[in-house]
């Protein structure tokens, strides 16, 4: 499958390797998000691609140099009992410009820990005279931390590196050729990851691709969180009652630490985490931007999102083979679940758009107080500070006339306390409307082709 919107990545890459004499590359970024297609799409059929696993170090160099051998005769007829030793040969053997990946590096770090400075070494000493270097990893904290640890051996010696990140919204649209709506309700389910479109692509409808991926114990991702967090987590089990109580609707720190039976000091952590490798996200009300202690806790990635609100309190049964039982369910609740998607699309947008001519900050919401428990789902300032953006966003049904709605957000602006004497300018986000009118937006407006 060609990664729709890694033609810009393809280009910096090639470049790096073609540009340069040699160059040093670095590439991370969650699992299935395209990091090894990127590489093999980009790659000439001269040059080295080796995947590493997770057996001892002697094995490892003995593979790395079996799958070099194919490209430099004899490579592997030497016992290698190192990887300076390796690397040293290697700068002495080969002959010809090219290009070797190792991907998943993280499972070579943890057999021989002193590797990033080995090739910080190879690097610093232009060991590598006719070899260009890309060392790929799907362990975002240890990949992340050889780039920005200053600590870090292989610290400031890439040429280029890349951070590999969800794709959008409109690339699942041009991909499966559907419809903005069913985009958005796809998008619920599979997230950014263009492996899961790919397995996506193989059913004919949604529903029967949940059925045989998700909703089966046989099913491909029946148990993706599990290889997703395995590199990450050493408790899975704490990571995963974190986001099952968040999935149930435990969005505050307090919440979620009286269901577990934890001090909320012992959470702190694991949620930093989980923040850090975007697996949840902090949602902070538009008036207490600057005090993020009030913020809310949310699954901020649609798959997992998915997977803890409706498969992982339906494993019973599931294995009891009830996945019609759990269809039936998801069917019932699929609107109002999309509806979280939606809302989130539309704040993303909101930096992207003009609304009456006029650019505006990022976007949050702004809920309850007791004074007012009426929340909004959109609220943005203006970059020039005049105007306030307010806005709701509707999923569950089509909207019939919009005088009522624009009203009830002019009410409800009228009330904010941070208003301070902007203009206020409503808008609507909504997935179906009968007749367009102004400052109402659709999937289409936002989805454009």
């Amino acid at each position: 499958m060609q990664i729709i919107n890694q033609y810009t990545e393809q280009k910096r890459l090639k470049n790096a390797l073609t540009n340069a004499n040699t160059a040093f590359v670095i590439i991370y970024g969650r699992r299935n998000y395209g990091k090894s297609t990127l590489v093999k799409q980009t790659l000439e059929k001269d040059d080295v691609y080796f995947i590493a696993d997770q057996t001892e170090m002697r094995h490892q160099i003995a593979q790395f140099a079996a799958v070099v051998a194919d490209k430099v005769p004899g490579f592997d007829k030497t016992v290698y009992p190192d990887w300076t030793v390796l690397f040293e040969n290697l700068n002495l053997r080969v002959q010809k410009r090219l290009s070797i990946c190792i991907d998943e590096f993280p499972y070579l770090v943890k057999s021989e820990p002193n590797l990033p400075a080995i090739i910080a070494e190879v690097l610093e000493n232009k060991l590598n005279k006719r070899f260009s270097l890309i060392i790929c990893g799907s362990a975002q904290q240890m990949m992340e931390g050889l780039v920005s640890n200053s600590s870090s051996p292989l610290y400031g010696l890439a040429n280029e590196v890349f951070k590999i990140q969800a794709m959008e919204t409109l690339n699942l649209r041009q991909t499966l050729r559907c419809s903005a709506v069913e985009a958005v309700e796809e998008y619920s389910v599979w997230g950014g990851s263009p492996y899961y479109w790919t397995l996506r692509l193989k059913e004919k409808s949604l529903e029967g691709a949940l059925k045989n991926h998700v909703l089966s114990p046989e099913g491909i991702l029946y148990d993706e969180p599990v290889r997703l967090f395995q590199d990450e987590m050493r408790d899975l089990a704490q990571s995963f009652s974190i986001l099952s109580l968040i999935a149930s609707g435990h969005n505050r720190l307090s919440e979620i630490a009286v269901a577990m039976g934890k001090p909320t000091t012992s959470l702190v952590a694991p949620l930093d985490k989980l923040l850090t490798l975007g697996y949840i996200e902090r949602e902070i009300s538009f008036s207490e931007i600057r005090n993020p202690k009030k913020s809310l806790y949310k699954i901020a990635d649609p798959f997992i999102r998915f997977y803890f609100t409706f498969v992982t309190p339906n494993r019973s049964a599931i294995e009891m083979g009830r996945a019609e039982q759990v269809v039936n369910q998801i069917q019932k609740q699929f609107q109002v679940y999309v509806s979280h998607t939606w809302k989130h699309i539309c704040r993303q947008a909101v930096t992207s758009m003009k609304f009456n001519g006029i650019a505006f900050k990022p976007a949050s919401g702004w809920w309850a107080s007791s004074k007012n428990p009426e929340g909004l789902d959109i609220v943005a300032e203006s970059v020039d500070g005049n105007y306030l953006l307010v806005g709701d966003c509707i999923w569950a049904e089509k909207v019939y006339g919009t005088k009522n709605l624009f009203k009830e957000l002019e009410d409800k602006a009228a009330t904010l306390p941070f208003l301070n004497s902007r203009a206020v300018i409503p808008v609507l986000f909504v997935r179906e409307i009968d007749k367009k009118e102004n400052n109402v937006y659709t999937p289409n407006d936002l989805l454009y082709n």
